[in-house]
């Protein structure tokens, strides 16, 4: 079984938790074959998108060392503490969620995806329990206004979390629909050790990069033995780019910009929560278990609209407790054009005013292209720009969302 706990290249960064081995929950083999046959007679319970992209992480190891679905004492202590109950740093809390009265402590179900049907693992029910949604909303995304998207999907879970041990029989489609970019942290450690990396950061985005982005990967480049683009292939919210264009553009900017064996690109199954400096403390945790020594941090990590301060997700970092990461966050400043100084500059490094910096967003970029104008070459690169316009120009109407702009997007500089 892949559950089992797997040894790891002693020259990479140690995964997380007491343990510091992967945790993987992915049967294989004949324990795979029973459970999925014992799941088609256990009663079954669906789950949304972002509980099932949860469970799969649970499954390849990406969260270790959670063993599950947390019970109300983790629950509460990764709201208030960003602990769970036996000491586990953890900043998200990870649950499911039904209305389902006739689920029992003790029983055992199957979990099934929403919206293809697939059992994606089987429960062990140890607890059954209500929350107070509106006090995890303010803890971790530090609002409870409805629009913030996480906070949406918060306020809309069923009446009772479940507790308890899983056992996961499926990863659903992420395989099959992005084969050669879903990797696994077992696979990610065996890449970077055959490339002989062994300080490597991580770049998370969900959006193709543009020349601010490119920048930091860079800056990284300059310290690291490599950078990992890890992006995610999970839901998004309405008028973000699809992963496949995004995969497309970002491979477009790898092979004409990057010097060859610097830069790896990847994804994870994880949905985005747009939980600002939590997530961006979730994003290291995982990180660190794909074998990731570092994780760039830049402007409005993970953030939405105007909840969270340009630079809040570097300061979390010096707010949790010493030693709770081994994952370093790797800072770095707001990034920029600058036409004075002809090139990709920050706020250190740029003597210049405001009005010969030219502020990139991928916000502004998706506004602008959606909308049918052009983009400089200051701004993103022309291969980049070309994938991004075929794709806008082969969306329907209907398909076709308004995207505001907020913040940074706006051109506004807020200084840490």
């Amino acid at each position: 079984m892949s559950g089992k706990m797997k040894e790891v290249s002693q020259d990479l960064i140690a995964p997380h938790g007491k343990e510091e081995k992967l945790m993987p929950l992915l049967l294989e083999g004949e324990e795979l074959k029973a459970e999925t046959e014992k799941a088609q007679s256990l009663k079954q319970i669906k789950i949304t998108s972002r509980e099932t992209s949860d469970l799969v992480m649970l499954g390849i190891g990406a969260f270790t060392p959670l063993k599950g679905f947390m019970s109300k004492a983790d629950w509460k202590g990764v709201c208030d503490d960003f602990m769970t109950e036996d000491g586990t740093f953890w900043p998200i809390p990870i649950t499911v969620s039904t209305d389902d009265e006739d689920v029992k402590e003790g029983d055992e179900i199957a979990l099934v995806d929403d919206e293809t049907g697939t059992i994606i693992a089987t429960m062990k029910v140890e607890e059954r329990y209500t929350i107070d949604k509106e006090y995890e909303c303010k803890a971790v995304y530090t609002t409870t206004d409805e629009e913030h998207p996480g906070v949406q999907k918060v306020m809309v879970q069923g009446k009772y979390n479940l507790a308890g041990p899983v056992k996961v029989i499926s990863e659903s489609y992420y395989p099959e629909r992005f084969k050669g970019l879903y990797h696994r942290p077992a696979e990610t450690r065996k890449m970077f050790n055959d490339l002989g990396w062994k300080r490597i950061a991580a770049f998370q985005t969900r959006n193709p990069m543009h020349r601010s982005h490119e920048y930091l990967a860079k800056i990284a480049i300059e310290t690291m033995d490599g950078v990992y683009i890890h992006q995610l292939v999970g839901k998004l919210k309405p008028g973000d780019i699809p992963a496949d264009v995004r995969v497309k553009a970002i491979q477009a900017l790898v092979d004409n910009y990057f010097v060859k064996g610097t830069v790896l690109q990847g994804g994870y199954p994880m949905e985005m929560r747009y939980a600002g400096p939590r997530e961006a403390l979730l994003h290291a945790v995982f990180r660190q278990n794909y074998g990731c020594s570092h994780m760039i941090i830049g402007r409005d990590h993970a953030g939405v609209g105007d909840y969270y301060g340009p630079f809040d997700a570097q300061k979390i970092f010096d707010q949790i407790p010493p030693g709770a990461l081994k994952c370093q966050n790797l800072n770095i400043d707001w990034t920029f054009y600058c036409n004075k100084c002809d090139g990709m500059a920050s706020m250190k490094t740029c003597p210049h005013g405001k009005d010969d910096r030219i502020l990139l967003s991928g916000t502004m970029v998706r506004k602008t292209l959606s909308e049918g104008g052009d983009i400089s070459p200051k701004f993103s690169r022309p291969e980049v720009v070309e994938i991004l316009k075929a794709y806008y120009q082969g969306l329907a109407d209907k398909d076709k969302v308004e995207i505001k702009l907020h913040g940074a997007a706006t051109g506004e500089v807020k200084k840490k």
